[in-house]
């Protein structure tokens, strides 16, 4: 690799740092040169990646970069074990109450994330005949894949298995098939029950204060993100959380995820699962 490549991906892993807090690995060289030419494209840019560079460190182009940058890997009830938990520990303490269960999901990339949870919502109003008043917030810093989870169509085959044993698709989406070149596929759409339960938003979870109150949620989901960022900022992100967690208040980590400087303040209840039993002093 020529020096003049290695300075820009260089330059583009410093960018892309103080930007999101997002920290590349070495191992994504390939990846970075084939993004940044994704890039150029996408922007129509006439002048060499130097100089896309430049203008992006002058304020242009920004929200194209950070979407080129951001990996979007999820499907419907990944480690479908923490929507069980969801729909039997925790949403039967809601059942009935009067108590809206507030609940926010983080990086929540195409939406499918917070659409499992708010399937197993109402999985458990079933099971329970009770009803369960919630809402879900879900954030993301890529403004594609945002717009892509508020359309809530996706593409579905017979045979993936996202869909867990305990849930039937047909209940909460509309199937359409689709012609195309390569013969038909077939789409879901969300229902709108679904959707209403759902506010999408753009944030940033490298921002040093969030929109949210104190105390705000009960359900907290931050799942296979946090390995996109160096340890001492997977911490402060962790922390930064945290203030917005009630106490008794449920986290649900990814399965390489750890609760770091938490760990006194939670207790674990199952595989990656955390009860917040005190606030951080």
């Amino acid at each position: 690799m020529s020096n003049s490549t290695q300075d820009i991906h260089e330059k583009v892993k410093k960018l892309l740092y103080s930007l999101t807090g997002i920290t590349l690995a070495d191992n994504k060289d390939i990846m970075i040169s084939n993004r940044i030419d994704k890039l150029k494209r996408n922007c129509n840019f006439s002048g060499d990646i130097v100089d896309l560079l430049k203008s992006i460190e002058q304020g242009n182009h920004l929200t194209e970069f950070i979407n080129s940058f951001t990996t979007n890997k999820t499907h419907f009830f990944r480690e479908d074990f923490h929507f069980l938990d969801l729909k039997d520990r925790v949403l039967p303490m809601f059942a009935n109450s009067g108590n809206k269960i507030q609940m926010y999901c983080s990086a929540s990339s195409t939406g499918e994330e917070p659409y499992s949870m708010a399937i197993s919502v109402f999985e458990a109003k079933e099971e329970l005949n009770k009803n369960i008043s919630a809402s879900i917030i879900a954030t993301d810093i890529d403004t594609n894949v945002l717009e892509y989870a508020a359309n809530g169509i996706y593409r579905y085959s017979k045979s993936s298995k996202e869909f867990p044993s305990w849930i039937k698709p047909q209940k909460y989406f509309k199937r359409r098939v689709q012609k195309n070149l390569a013969g038909e596929e077939v789409l879901i759409k969300a229902n709108d029950e679904l959707k209403r339960m759902i506010t999408f938003q753009v944030m940033n979870l490298n921002d040093n204060v969030y929109p949210f109150s104190n105390n705000q949620f009960d359900v907290i989901f931050c799942r296979n993100v946090l390995i996109y960022f160096s340890l001492e900022d997977q911490n402060k992100i962790l922390k930064k959380l945290f203030k917005h967690l009630k106490v008794g208040g449920t986290l649900y980590l990814g399965h390489s995820e750890n609760p770091q400087d938490l760990v006194n303040y939670v207790k674990r209840v199952g595989q990656n699962i955390f009860v917040k039993e005190k606030d951080i002093i």
